[in-house]
């Protein structure tokens, strides 16, 4: 287990790890979102002693990252992927990893299959995409077969397939009860990997809940379609709801209600005997509820595009 309290990092008069408490489970993969800023990377380093925070301290099963036997088959991290060495091959690295830290060398050629780089493991690192840079990384953080897993941004440069390939590998590695934290600025990536949030920004924690309770602060509505329009606009305002006309894609009108669900307008429509065309209940996704949440707090936000320009300057 992963467990930060209350860590605070200050880098000069700028204070970029604001008092955080979370815990870290084992079993779930957890996301960890915030805005550029927001101060994930710079937590992630404490949680591995890369910096040491001002106040407050990251514990990985109780203690300290500095004070494990043997870190890296302990913990396994990808924090930068371009780090390795450009005239080393993908399996020399590995293998001066193992080295270093008494892993047997039979170890290297297990994780460069698991990564997919069997084909490539003799070539040199330096000349590798930064999607084959990210599966190298891969590889390295489980070199050791370590309990908790550190990933910042880990499918940066993947292709489609790769993204795919890496979203049920973490799946699979929590599921065998190891403790998955995986940073990312690809929402829709996280909504369907994550089963469990961390949201900061600001150095501040925003939220710390599953997938399904941060989606629930979103309000929900209702779209529904009638022949009767008219008569259930004024049915449902009649029940004090939030109703809102609208025109689909199609050219159909619709009404949109607010924080209601679908049972309930059905409800009102049959007792008013208002036949219905579609009834649809809608709910924000994890992006909207993640930009709604953080709205505050994001440190770097860009204006509209300028008059004149509208594929912006070249």
């Amino acid at each position: 287990m992963l467990r930060v309290e209350n860590l605070t990092k200050d880098f000069g008069k700028v204070r970029a790890v604001d008092n955080l408490t979370f815990e870290i489970r084992p079993g779930l993969v957890t996301g960890f979102l915030g805005p550029n800023g927001a101060g994930k990377s710079t937590t992630m380093r404490m949680m591995l002693g890369l910096d040491r925070p001002t106040a407050g301290r990251a514990t990985i099963n109780g203690q300290a990252y500095r004070d494990l036997d043997h870190p890296l088959r302990q913990v396994g991290a990808l924090l930068d992927a371009r780090w390795v060495h450009p005239n080393r091959s993908a399996r020399s690295h590995l293998r001066w990893m193992a080295a270093a830290n008494g892993i047997p060398a039979r170890r290297v050629d297990e994780v460069i299959g698991l990564v997919g780089l069997s084909s490539v493991a003799s070539k040199r690192a330096g000349g590798f995409s930064l999607g084959m840079s990210q599966r190298l990384g891969l590889a390295g953080a489980l070199l050791g077969d370590p309990h908790t897993l550190l990933f910042d941004e880990p499918v940066n440069g993947l292709d489609p397939e790769g993204i795919v390939w890496i979203r049920g590998f973490m799946r699979h590695l929590a599921s065998e009860g190891r403790t998955v934290l995986v940073s990312s600025h690809l929402l829709t990536e996280m909504s369907l990997t994550a089963d469990h949030l961390v949201v900061i920004g600001q150095g501040r924690l925003i939220a710390d809940a599953s997938v399904a309770e941060f989606t629930s602060h979103a309000a929900r509505s209702v779209r529904v379609r009638s022949p009767q329009l008219p008569d259930l606009h004024r049915v449902l305002a009649e029940a004090r709801l939030a109703v809102t006309p609208g025109t689909g894609s199609d050219g159909r009108p619709f009404l949109s209600v607010a924080d209601i669900t679908t049972d309930q307008v059905g409800d009102i429509a049959a007792r008013a005997g208002i036949a219905l065309h579609e009834l649809t209940g809608t709910s924000a996704s994890l992006e909207e509820v993640f930009m709604s949440m953080t709205a505050g707090a994001v440190q770097y936000q860009g204006g509209a595009p300028t008059p004149g320009f509208p594929e912006g300057p070249r």
